[in-house]
C-alpha cells in the first residue's frame, strides 16, 4: 500500500513541475500587453474658508434598547431507524 501511495505522490509531483515548465514557456513567448501613458495635469488648488457663523446642536445620542436574546433551541430526540414493512414480509 505505502508503494502505490509513493508512485502516485512522485506522478502527481512530476505532472505538476511539467506544467509549470509549460506555462512559464507559454508566458515567456506571449506579447507583453502595451502600456498607455497618460500625462499628469495638476489641477490647481483652491482653499476654501468657511466662516463659523452658524452654530450646530449636536443631539445626545439615543440609546438602543438591549437585544433580546434568542430563546435556546430544543432538540428533538431522533426516532431509531426502522426497516420498511416491505421488507419485513
Amino acid at each position: 500500500m505505502n508503494k502505490k501511495k509513493k508512485t502516485t505522490r512522485i506522478k502527481h509531483r512530476r505532472n505538476k513541475e511539467r506544467m509549470r515548465k509549460i506555462l512559464q514557456a507559454s508566458l515567456l513567448k506571449a506579447k507583453p500587453k502595451k502600456v498607455i501613458t497618460t500625462p499628469k495635469v495638476e489641477a490647481q488648488v483652491e482653499t476654501e474658508v468657511k466662516v463659523a457663523t452658524e452654530y450646530t446642536i449636536k443631539k445626545p445620542a439615543a440609546k438602543k434598547p438591549a437585544a433580546k436574546k434568542a430563546p435556546a433551541k430544543k432538540t428533538s430526540a431522533k426516532k431509531p431507524w426502522k426497516l420498511p414493512w416491505s421488507l419485513y414480509h
